[in-house]
């Protein structure tokens, strides 16, 4: 017996445990399915396209980069980003790491995902750009998903790219 415990709970430690790791385990199973049934945010295939859309608008587009598995991404996807293209509409493309699929760039040259997103030098996965006429970008980049304050910041981003749209 270790050094503090009580004689009479091996058992019911025993048990407790076991029944904590079940707990965890369903737990990660229902968080596993309820993440597989995320919010989804169309993947950019016109940029050009896409950035005169949103300016017709008065919008930035903002764009997404994202990384397959990436927990943060989900989060950004799911409880920001989503939520702000269904009830305000803000224009918003996701384009991913890694990902071969054909793109347009800014300028509407054959690109894929994963080469624009070396073109923009982003290496943290997810990162927000605010862009503007022929892919410039209007706000600074938010950049990871995990800070207690992302909610200002995306605001504090929007604004600034608005701003910059109505000079």
């Amino acid at each position: 017996m270790s050094p503090g415990a009580h004689p009479a709970l091996p058992g019911t430690r025993r048990r407790l445990l076991a029944a904590l790791a079940a707990l965890g385990a369903a737990g990660m199973a229902a968080g596993a399915s309820a993440w597989a049934a995320g919010r989804q945010l169309p993947l950019a295939s016109a940029l050009a396209h896409e950035i005169d859309a949103a300016l017709a608008r008065g919008q930035p587009l903002v764009v997404m980069v994202s990384l397959h598995g990436c927990p943060f991404c989900e989060v950004v996807r799911n409880n920001y980003l989503a939520p702000m293209r269904e009830r305000e509409g803000l224009p918003v493309v996701q384009v991913n790491m890694h990902d071969a699929q054909a793109l347009r760039d800014a300028q509407g040259h054959e690109s894929s995902h994963d080469a624009q997103v070396r073109a923009w030098g982003v290496s943290v996965a997810p990162t927000l750009l605010f862009l503007g006429q022929g892919g410039q970008e209007l706000a600074p980049r938010l950049a990871g998903g995990d800070n207690d304050f992302y909610s200002a910041l995306l605001d504090r981003r929007l604004e600034t790219a608005r701003a910059a749209i109505s000079r």
